[in-house]
């Protein structure tokens, strides 16, 4: 299938396609099943050692360019990292300088290059997202506007047959915290709500239903749930897991799923039904997350991290409403990190 669809769009620009795949398919079957031609370009990124980093987009579209030139698409397989990258770097080959001067809301002034995702492991539903989440200098924000989300998607529930049990597992989280936070904040509306309600019911039958676990059903379930998730969020927002989440990934590099795990169970005032049917869920599987990380952080490091969660107003606007900044401050902040 992928094969067909790439060959009508191979007369655009240079010919040739990029692939940016997960570093965890090198030597796999997978890499045997690229449709590849021989001006085609692959390749494999470890998104284990680091989230995606306006860096690395920026030296992987100069690269591309200075080499090959102009891709006619660029193609991400893998979990919401490739996604991410995928999508940056297709914006970055036809919007000019850093993409660090991108971050944010409807700054991307061109569409990019043809781009389509096939997602490996479900949760975090960046297949469907219009944010392109980069690391920089100084924040984690999305490239975030029209162009961002991928001309075409396919899912494949047999990808994420082989996905860890604990990434399963925390990636899952990811879109179930989607919908929390979608649901319980002030930009709730007949859309998100409606797209939540559906994604958690998924949610429950995969984490909690009586055939809960890693099974070809509940993959299915798990992929669906994923993107309508994240459907439900383009039309609301996120809120305060996901501004902590931001900090962790800033401060100390932790993945985003894992991160927003790891703050989500200590936010039991702000979204009582939601943490309460989480750690149903940690029991139900086994899931033991860390307890007294931040007995281990200098304040140095809270502050950063609260500063950096802070700086995102767009969260807090919707968690807490317009009048936010009467309600939170970077201490408050700082108070909720050392829950943790």
């Amino acid at each position: 299938m992928l094969g067909s669809i790439l060959d009508t769009k191979r007369h655009e620009n240079k010919g040739f396609f990029l692939f940016v795949v997960d570093g965890y398919f090198k030597g796999k079957d997978l890499e045997k099943r690229l449709p590849l031609k021989d001006n085609d370009v692959v390749k494999f990124i470890n998104v284990d050692v680091e989230e995606p980093t306006t860096k690395q987009v920026d030296e992987l579209r100069d690269e591309i360019l200075n080499s090959k030139g102009l891709p006619a698409g660029v193609i991400g397989i893998g979990g919401g990292s490739i996604m991410d990258i995928a999508k940056a770097v297709s914006l970055m080959f036809t919007n000019e300088g850093s993409s660090v001067q991108y971050q944010g809301l409807d700054l991307i002034k061109k569409p990019g290059v043809y781009h389509l995702g096939v997602p490996t492991i479900s949760g975090t539903g960046a297949e469907v997202a219009m944010t392109a989440v980069l690391t920089g200098p100084e924040k984690k924000l999305g490239l975030k506007c029209e162009f961002t989300p991928f001309n075409q998607v396919i899912l494949d529930p047999e990808l994420i047959a082989s996905v860890p049990t604990d990434k399963w597992f925390y990636t899952g989280m990811d879109t179930y915290i989607h919908c929390v936070e979608s649901e319980e904040g002030k930009l709730n509306n007949a859309f998100s709500f409606a797209f939540a309600e559906e994604a958690m019911k998924l949610c429950r039958d995969v984490y909690l239903g009586d055939s809960a676990g890693q099974t070809p059903e509940n993959d299915d379930k798990l992929m669906v749930a994923s993107m309508m998730g994240t459907q439900s969020l383009t039309y609301s927002e996120v809120g305060i897991c996901h501004a902590m989440s931001y900090g962790l990934a800033m401060v100390f590099h932790e993945r985003h799923c894992y991160a927003n795990c790891l703050a989500f169970q200590h936010l039991g005032d702000y979204y009582p039904d939601g943490v309460k049917e989480f750690k149903q869920m940690l029991t139900k599987h086994h899931v033991t997350l860390p307890q007294n990380l931040s007995k281990g952080w200098t304040d140095e490091q809270i502050t950063a991290m609260a500063h950096v969660s802070y700086n995102l107003p767009h969260m807090w606007n919707h968690a807490i409403g317009p009048d936010w900044k009467e309600k939170i401050t970077i201490d408050t902040i700082k108070d909720l990190f050392k829950r943790l």
